[in-house]
């Protein structure tokens, strides 16, 4: 028998010892070492104990004292489109227009004229003059058709050539859901806000199965990077759905996928909820979430609105999808077994959101559904405590406070902001917490979303003391958030959320002692190894 086992112990796949296991769990709840056998935790505890589970090959990870955590889950984030800007053009950080330009051009010596280019990330609010652009803007990128997405995936920016081609003119009409911005003359500027957007992207040309699948195994192995195990993929259409399928085929899925199907991809929709949820290789792949959308979003001006926006007094914000569709696919998707995610970003939409669901579940008599709602920016504080009173999960995006709160007073004004991000009163009423980024809209590390959740603060450590700090949370919180809240999100808390023995080897390893650290430190903090079901997908060079 190897040295340092024991008869009570078969040895293990993988040791961890000299560690600040955080354990979240109450049976052990401190912990310095732990095991894994297969896809399942076999120990926690201190290193001593840890000696009877290593054999002749077991991989021991000394951890040095860094911090190991139940694996972090992005609980709303978007593959294809982070696979898209890992491919396209990024121009997230772009400062002005010229910047934006300056980024298209340098892209467009990789293809030829006339191929189709798109970009995404730019953001008005970030630009001295933050109105939106048109597209004369654009006119150095004229030997291609440009459409460049906004950072938050809600307004589109494009080139005259890309008018030219899709056939947009002053006769065209706005779309349901979505806004033509024009000119005074009433001529397309060029930008198109929420469902408009489509009139655009429907033209342009699909990559092929390689193309997507080899920019989704990039966006897999991206999330790996950041100590991510697993994601909520908000929106998921046919032929993502299919790549992931290739993919974990193929032995690549190296994420804990939980796919919400995306509505607007009708004919998928439909056919995957007649199917009923499904769960496949080995549970890497579930769907059991459908995704709609009450409204668009807060930097292009299409949240909606209980009242009108302050810095834009006749717009109020657009229903992407009209209350009598959201209710009956709510009405449809819980009958099919299926948990509902809707975005809701303004409060009109949050409380529209919550009075159908409150009728759906009424009505269908559904127990333990754990309706979801996306995002929740902007909620009237006296909607706030109806999310446990009907026990819907609130999925919120702390980074995208830090984000928004230079400009967000503006758009709503200051008594609004009474209900803007609001984690700890949700928190303080009885709600459940899963916290994701909304990757790509923010950066897919988790740990930023950490630090936004504790402190409430920029990079720079401003403001001081945080941004309406009476809403932060402590460390404890954000990671539940992060783990334990995504997992009951997804009906996996049985499985994964804390780390104790007959758990899943979901595990993030980060390179320090965050509980020791000053909270600036958690930006500069990483991934170290990334274990999925026990497997390491990531080692941090």
């Amino acid at each position: 028998m190897w040295a340092g086992a024991s008869r009570a112990a078969e040895p293990a796949d993988l040791v961890l010892v000299h560690a600040r296991v955080i354990t979240l769990s109450s049976q052990t709840p401190a912990a310095t070492a732990l095991a894994t056998r297969g896809e399942q935790i076999v120990y926690v505890g201190d290193d001593k104990g840890s000696n009877a589970y290593i054999g002749k090959n077991t991989r021991v990870i000394d951890a040095s004292g860094c911090t190991v955590t139940p694996g972090l889950v992005d609980a709303h984030g978007h593959l294809n489109n982070l696979g898209k800007i890992l491919h396209d053009v990024n121009l997230v950080g772009t400062t002005s227009i010229d910047d934006v330009v300056k980024h298209v051009r340098v892209y467009q010596t990789k293809v030829k004229a006339g191929e189709w280019i798109h970009g995404r990330g730019w953001d008005q609010n970030d630009w001295t003059t933050p109105a939106f652009p048109t597209w004369r803007d654009l006119a150095a990128t004229e030997a291609n058709p440009v459409y460049l997405d906004r950072v938050d995936g809600h307004a589109l920016w494009v080139n005259k050539r890309a008018l030219d081609v899709c056939g947009i003119t002053r006769y065209t009409t706005d779309p349901p859901g979505g806004r033509i911005v024009r000119d005074a003359k009433g001529e397309p500027t060029g930008v198109f806000v929420d469902e408009a957007t489509r009139l655009i992207e429907d033209r342009a040309p699909a990559p092929s199965a390689e193309e997507l699948d080899a920019r989704l195994e990039a966006a897999l192995a991206n999330c790996n990077s950041f100590g991510l195990t697993g994601v909520h993929d908000a929106g998921t259409t046919r032929d993502v759905y299919m790549s992931l399928r290739r993919l974990a085929v193929a032995g690549k899925l190296t994420l804990n996928i939980y796919s919400m199907i995306d509505s607007q991809d009708d004919v998928f929709a439909r056919e995957m909820l007649a199917q009923g949820p499904a769960q496949e290789f080995g549970g890497l792949l579930t769907t059991r979430a459908f995704k709609l959308r009450a409204d668009g979003a807060m930097g292009s001006r299409g949240a909606l609105l209980l009242a009108p926006y302050e810095d834009d007094p006749t717009n109020s914000g657009l229903n992407v999808q009209s209350p009598d569709t959201l209710y009956a696919w709510t009405r449809y998707a819980l009958a099919r077994g299926f948990q509902v995610g809707t975005h809701a970003i303004g409060d009109r939409a949050n409380r529209t959101v919550l009075d159908i669901y409150e009728r759906a579940l009424r009505e269908a008599g559904t127990k333990d559904a754990r309706l979801r709602i996306e995002h929740a920016q902007i909620v009237a504080p006296e909607d706030i405590p109806r999310f446990a009173a009907l026990g819907v999960v609130a999925s919120m995006q702390p980074t995208h406070a830090t984000s928004d709160m230079p400009w967000i007073a503006k758009r709503v004004g200051a008594e609004r902001l009474h209900g803007a991000y609001a984690w700890r009163s949700m928190l303080a009423s009885g709600a459940v917490l899963a916290f994701g980024s909304d990757f790509p809209v923010e950066s897919v590390n988790p740990l930023l979303g950490l630090y936004a959740a504790v402190t409430r603060q920029d990079a720079d450590g401003k403001p001081a003391g945080g941004w309406m700090p009476e809403e932060k949370l402590t460390l404890e919180e954000a990671l539940r958030a992060f783990t334990a809240g995504a997992a009951f999100a997804s009906f996996d808390e049985k499985s994964a959320g804390r780390i104790e023995t007959g758990m899943r080897a979901d595990l993030t390893v980060l390179d320090r002692d965050i509980t020791q650290s000053p909270e600036h430190a958690l930006l500069v903090t990483h991934a170290k190894y990334t274990i999925v079901r026990g497997r390491v997908v990531y080692e941090r060079p």
